[in-house]
């Protein structure tokens, strides 16, 4: 409205309107264009965080990689048995250590200390602190100590993240696991073998052996040492088709947790690195030496054999003057005569009976998945070493290659390699004895335990269908037999098909004449105090008692499904 003299005029407001409506109309087309700004805003933040997190896992993954490139030099892949028990294994730790530079109150803290530590010799804590040098108090503290020491406030004591080395078994596997040193190398065991692998590989490690089994048999194996005050002692549980190890126990054995050096020769591993004669256990060799050669049967008769024979000026008798002179092959071997199995090695021949030795892997070192292995000594062939090799004597090897001997004679004679780490891979087997020699000596390796003839009685156990050999031999110093003796007995069960080898060996055991033998032929007769101090009054009944445990996790674990 404005104001003209006297009049008044109203003028015409349209077009002001009309401004106000173009400029609500500007107004809902910012806000259009806003929103669309604002929708692109969020896509974009949207995916600006997720490249960011495809990139943090991308780094992720690198540094996974970087890990296992460059793990912590401490730091070694885990062990485990074939059932994922847990055998040696690396853990987070902390260290306590105290920095004397930064103690405010030497007596206080020393107070705290023996309150926390009451038995700890702080004699040599004042001596470590005088030094001014940070030293470590206390390695793998417990979480309780750890709480009460963080609880002090006081900033001289610092922990430190560590990784160390435990072996939650103990003794159980030590001469298979070994030992590592300060410097976290493998010294000896698997832990040496499989030092660069342990180091760089990040999944565990698994092994054929069998925690529950393992302990059965070294309980056993301790009892009975006791029993025979044996200067130690060695069992071998062993797959007989495949090589796989399921214990392995020698004894005495030790902690790898104490890390202690250990130069006591009888902590050796008597179970694949002694070297022994093994007495009559050689007499299944000859025997099967000749069924490989086709030159005898089971029933071949042998007739008038003498008492004793002498070689290069030395007698060589039999160990029971009860044995008849006339047998046959079978029986020779039932009943463990010494005279007759020379007359079957003189028919096989040296150059026969050395190739047989040769293909079992007898007479040179065995390769094994630890480096503890023993050397047999060489063997001189003749006519005299023949006739003594022919029934175990003169001739040295280790129980493990026993076992492996064993093996290949009862499983169709197909060669075998015993091995302790699992593998997937499934290995061609080579065959390289006849058919006719696990037919032949599997019935006679039976009746040597289930006969009244035969030398191991006390290992038939009811249901396991035992079969097996005997072997005791003087061990020998500088070529002079001594009175001290080894004393083995090779099994295998079920005799109907062979699946497992056990052998068990006592190293230099004595007669105990209050030790209680019950028969297990039904007739619960007992008798009181070993009669000799031989393999099957000694060994034999180890290896029953063993049996009698371990049989039914046997049974249930490992129970073959046609």
């Amino acid at each position: 409205m404005k104001n003209k003299g006297s009049r008044i005029f109203i003028e015409d407001t349209h077009n002001y309107f009309l401004y106000k409506k173009k400029k609500s109309n500007l107004d809902i087309k910012f806000n259009r264009v806003a929103f669309i700004f604002f929708f692109f805003s969020i896509v974009f933040l949207i995916y600006s965080i997720h490249l960011i997190h495809l990139g943090s896992r991308k780094t992720k993954i690198e540094l996974s990689n970087q890990k296992k490139l460059f793990p912590n030099k401490l730091y070694r892949a885990d062990i485990v048995d074939r059932n994922e028990n847990y055998i040696g294994k690396t853990i987070d730790s902390i260290d306590i250590g105290i920095s004397p530079s930064k103690i405010i109150d030497e007596n206080r803290l020393l107070l705290n200390l023996k309150y926390i530590f009451p038995s700890k010799n702080f004699s040599e804590v004042k001596k470590r602190i005088e030094k001014g040098k940070f030293f470590y108090f206390k390695k793998r503290i417990s979480q309780e100590n750890y709480e009460k020491l963080m609880q002090l406030g006081d900033k001289s004591i610092e922990p430190r993240d560590n990784l160390i080395r435990v072996y939650p078994q103990k003794n159980l596997f030590s001469h298979i696991i070994g030992q590592i040193d300060n410097r976290n190398n493998g010294i000896s065991g698997l832990e040496k073998t499989l030092d660069e692998n342990l180091k760089l590989n990040l999944q565990p490690i698994k092994l054929t052996v069998d925690k529950d089994i393992q302990f059965l048999i070294r309980d056993e194996l301790i009892k009975f040492n006791k029993i025979f005050r044996t200067k130690g002692s060695a069992a071998i549980l062993m797959n007989v088709n495949d090589g796989e190890i399921l214990s392995l126990v020698s004894l005495p054995d030790f902690d790898p947790n104490q890390r202690k050096k250990i130069s006591n020769v009888n902590y050796i591993n008597r179970a694949t690195k002694g070297i022994y004669e093994f007495g009559s256990v050689f007499k299944t060799f000859t025997l099967a030496a000749a069924f490989d050669e086709e030159i005898m049967e089971p029933n071949t008769e042998f007739t008038n054999l003498p008492k004793f024979l002498t070689c290069a000026g030395f007698p060589i008798r039999e160990y029971d003057n009860q044995i008849p002179s006339n047998l046959t092959a079978e029986q020779i071997l039932i009943r463990s005569g010494n005279i007759g199995s020379v007359r079957i090695g003189q028919k096989i021949g040296e150059k026969k009976f050395k190739s047989f030795l040769n293909k079992l892997g007898i007479l040179e070192k065995i390769e094994f998945d630890i480096e503890e292995v023993g050397k047999p000594i060489k063997f001189n062939w003749g006519k005299c070493p023949l006739a003594t090799a022919s029934f175990g004597h003169g001739i040295t090897t280790t129980l493990l290659q026993i076992v492996k001997g064993y093996s290949i004679i009862v499983n169709g004679g197909y060669d075998i390699h015993p091995i302790l780490i699992k593998s997937n891979n499934k290995i061609k087997k080579k065959k390289i004895l006849n058919d006719e020699v696990s037919k032949k000596i599997i019935p006679i390796l039976r009746k040597i335990v289930s006969n009244k003839d035969g030398t191991a009685n006390l290992a038939d156990v009811k249901g396991y269908e035992v079969g097996g050999k005997t072997g005791t031999a003087n061990k020998s110093y500088d070529g002079i037999y001594s009175k001290q003796k080894v004393n083995t007995f090779v099994s295998i069960f079920p005799t109907t098909k062979p699946k497992y080898i056990l052998a068990v060996m006592l190293d230099e055991p004595q007669i105990n004449k209050d030790y209680i033998y019950e028969y297990r032929d039904g007739s619960n007769f007992k008798l009181k105090g070993s009669p000799r101090n031989t393999a099957g009054w000694n060994t034999v009944e180890v290896t029953g008692q063993i049996l009698e445990k371990i049989g039914p996790i046997l049974a249930t674990k490992y129970l073959e499904v046609n």
